[in-house]
């Protein structure tokens, strides 16, 4: 180990089950590439189906990571556990995975690639089948902007349903603390450009700037928001569908109490402590120290709720920064592996993630008519953020056009 600096983090970056190769390894089949500003999709179709044309298309967006899309890991990440592709097959669709060139690009940018997406499987089907657009975490939102802007710009998709899985409407949280840790690190890497891509400052309900140490909306934010509302908000002609990987009962992560330590770090940037987000004025969120260069900082923050413990799918935030942190010979006390990431609020667009009370709404209780969306559902417990589980499948697809 150097004396002048600390160890190199090496790559790691926050990613979601569907980014990451799962424990057993499933066979991907062959299938037909096409080429898209900004993008890639690969095409998978149902038995019988060429692979260069489909006949009932079913789009579906990567999420938010860094880098390019590993449409291998998506693929595997869908047919590992309960089989969606396979299922989605066995009911004649023909599923096409759509990829970028740069998951924490700007979601204006990787729309383009939505669009284009849209216009080949439109020009490539047989028959007239209305077309499934959707996707998963930050997909469904590259989706929904994309959607929208072909309508304003009267493009017609020819979508009869748009869909998100575990999508952030309303914004999605990574602790500030984990994000001020990432430009703490004395050298560029991986994970600090993850936490300050244009995806990431468009995503998260409230961000890191790493050169003036403020907590607050991001400004590409604010103009994302903006934009999307001059296209209405939502695309309008297809039915808007929606599933949550979180509760809607209001109930979150009781192990995950407010104020706590998350996680502890030693040996290398010694002392270094997260808590779980607390309520409050000037709450400590962490406390970072490094020995080469020299350097500490608390990070606060005033007026947050305790979003750390919410309703919604989770995110392996702490185990992974700690998994991390073993690599480099550190040693790390991690008391909780989890956290939320995309609130249910947020995923089926009821309530904001502003308020302790918004947040926590059992969204069971309220009417229908609140949502944004035409339907949505929630998982009955807390999985994992974009975790493919057979409740939310199934609804999901027995809400699939014919």
């Amino acid at each position: 180990m150097s004396e002048t600096a600390e160890p190199n983090v090496g790559t790691f970056t926050l990613a979601d089950p569907l980014t990451v190769a799962p424990a057993e390894p499933v066979e991907v089949p062959d299938h037909a590439e096409w080429p898209l500003p900004n993008g890639f999709a690969w095409v998978f179709p149902a038995d019988g189906n060429t692979a260069g044309d489909v006949v009932r298309p079913v789009i579906m967006a990567d999420g938010f990571n860094l880098g390019r899309s590993e449409l291998d890991k998506t693929y595997q990440g869908l047919e590992s556990g309960y089989k969606f592709i396979s299922e989605l097959h066995r009911r004649g669709k023909d599923v096409i995975l759509l990829g970028f060139e740069e998951r924490s690009a700007s979601i204006l940018d990787n729309a383009r690639a939505a669009e284009a997406a849209v216009m080949q499987a439109i020009s490539r089907r047989q028959g007239n089948a209305p077309l499934v657009v959707g996707g998963f975490s930050m997909g469904g939102i590259v989706t929904r902007y994309a959607l929208a802007k072909m309508e304003r710009q009267g493009m017609d998709h020819q979508t009869a349903l748009y869909f998100s899985y575990d999508s952030p409407h309303r914004g999605a949280s990574i602790p500030v603390g984990v994000q001020a840790f990432s430009h703490f690190i004395p050298f560029p890497n991986s994970f600090a450009k993850q936490m300050d891509s244009p995806a990431a400052r468009q995503m998260l309900w409230r961000h890191y700037d790493k050169d003036t140490k403020k907590i607050g909306v991001a400004p590409e934010r604010t103009e994302f928001l903006d934009t999307l509302s001059r296209l209405g908000g939502w695309p309008q002609i297809p039915m808007k569908i929606a599933v949550a990987n979180g509760r809607a009962d209001g109930i979150g992560l009781p192990e995950v109490l407010p104020g706590k330590v998350a996680l502890e770090i030693d040996r290398i940037y010694p002392g270094t402590t997260f808590y779980t987000q607390a309520q409050g004025d000037d709450v400590t969120a962490a406390y970072l120290n490094r020995r080469f260069p020299k350097a500490e900082e608390t990070v606060t923050t005033s007026g947050f709720p305790e979003v750390d413990g919410a309703p919604g799918g989770t995110l392996h935030t702490y185990k992974i920064l700690a998994e991390a942190m073993r690599k480099l010979g550190g040693t790390v006390d991690l008391r909780h592996e989890d956290v939320c990431f995309v609130p249910s609020v947020s995923a089926v667009a009821v309530r904001d993630v502003e308020t302790q009370e918004d947040l926590y709404t059992p969204i069971n209780g309220l009417s229908p008519e609140e949502s944004e969306l035409d339907y949505y559902f929630c998982s009955p417990t807390t999985t994992a953020h974009t975790a493919i589980t057979a409740e939310l499948c199934t609804w999901l697809m027995d809400r699939l056009p014919d």
